[in-house]
């Protein structure tokens, strides 16, 4: 018999993670998997043969991606033409609707078993994306309980995970120990800047945060800010920034990787809307949540947005638990205001890590293994 082909495209980051942890666990269930496809430095660590950059999929925001389009057009027809030369026993997509799910229909005409992990948003906007949809996939993995419902009504074929950020434990036991681990002053106050992960992102929040990051310094002056990336590339378009503002004689700490210390070690984070936020509230760091696009996919989005919260705590809790800075009002002004009221209000910081506990009991789940066993089931019956 020969041996299992699995395809595994993610876009971005966010995605590589999960991926990367699937890969692993389809690979206790059955050793002898091949791993192919898309992905970034986790999901190639973690055994995946991988045919294209990441990096070129890594694009949000509507007119930001028509800036990308040709490329990202290319690749799809690339994996397409492999996969018909190449062919797989089931295809993956993680996340990244708008790249995996036209390439999950064609697949799907096929005859090719297509699982999509990670719900698209339908329960935001664009909900007449769901015929389409069901076009797609042959199985949805969802990651928030919610959503099950939304898909299985639209009469897609879906299964609750729950979110692997719930089962990792913090990466030390205590904020002290997080400091220590990074080699921190316990006493000082410290600040997580996520500026997000990709470059379009950055761009975009960079000026911002760095202004937070002075206005704060200027409040505290003991104050120290963690900044970490996951790309050179990333970090160097923020170094870029920091030059132009002037503000190289900030204490700014930017870091490889380490997002999960940063966030254990810090007092309040000024998070990107994104994973980010919900890893920030899992491991029971206060934040403001904040986001800037252009204006004209600001304004699109704006009009065709279902949800009134963008940041993924709120919206799970069903409430504005985390205050949210968007758009013009997401200044340096704004951001510094907020994290150092944070600062000054324990209690408060208190308050919000019970919630976030009832967000982890929410979302917790063996997800990988359940992951796992969604795309196994999809297998060829002769598998």
């Amino acid at each position: 018999m020969s041996a299992v082909r699995i395809c595994l495209v993610a876009g971005e980051p966010s995605g590589d993670a999960l991926g990367a942890q699937l890969i692993r666990a389809l690979r206790a269930r059955i050793p002898a998997a091949q791993c192919v496809g898309i992905g970034g430095p986790r999901m190639i660590a973690a055994g995946l043969d991988c045919w294209h950059p990441q990096e070129a999929l890594a694009v949000r925001g509507l007119v930001e991606v028509l800036r990308h389009l040709r490329p990202i057009l290319k690749i799809r027809r690339a994996l397409l033409q492999r996969l018909a030369s190449e062919p797989v026993d089931v295809y993956v997509g993680i996340d990244a609707p708008d790249f995996n799910l036209p390439v999950e229909r064609v697949l799907k005409a096929r005859g090719t078993p297509t699982v999509h992990y990670v719900g698209p948003t339908v329960w935001s906007w664009r909900r007449g994306r769901l015929p389409g949809i069901r076009q797609s996939v042959t199985r949805m993995l969802v990651l928030f309980p919610f959503e099950q419902q939304v898909f299985e009504q639209a009469g897609i074929a879906t299964r609750f995970v729950g979110h692997p950020l719930a089962e990792a434990q913090p990466p030390t036991a205590t904020r002290a120990a997080a400091r220590e681990q990074l080699r921190l002053t316990e006493s000082a106050p410290v600040f997580a800047l996520l500026p997000g992960s990709r470059r379009s992102e950055i761009e975009m929040m960079a000026p911002a945060l760095i202004d937070a990051a002075r206005r704060i310094h200027a409040a505290r002056p003991d104050s120290l800010f963690l900044v970490p990336f996951i790309t050179r590339e990333t970090r160097d378009v923020f170094e870029a920034c920091i030059w132009r503002m002037d503000a190289r004689d900030l204490p700014l700490r930017l870091l490889f990787g380490h997002a999960r210390e940063a966030l254990a070690a810090a007092d309040i984070g000024l998070v990107t809307s994104g994973t980010a936020t919900l890893e920030a509230a899992l491991l029971g760091c206060a934040m403001v949540i904040t986001y800037r696009l252009s204006p004209l996919t600001f304004a699109i989005l704006k009009r065709l947005a279902r949800a009134r919260a963008i940041g993924l705590p709120n919206i799970l809790l069903g409430e504005f638990v985390v205050p949210e800075l968007i758009q013009n009002e997401a200044t340096g002004a704004n951001l510094a205001q907020v994290a150092l009221n944070l600062l000054a209000d324990p209690a408060l910081r208190v308050r919000l890590g019970g919630r976030f506990e009832v967000l982890r009991q929410l979302l917790y789940r063996d997800s990988d293994h359940l992951a796992a066993s969604a795309v196994i089931e999809c297998l060829p019956a002769q598998r």
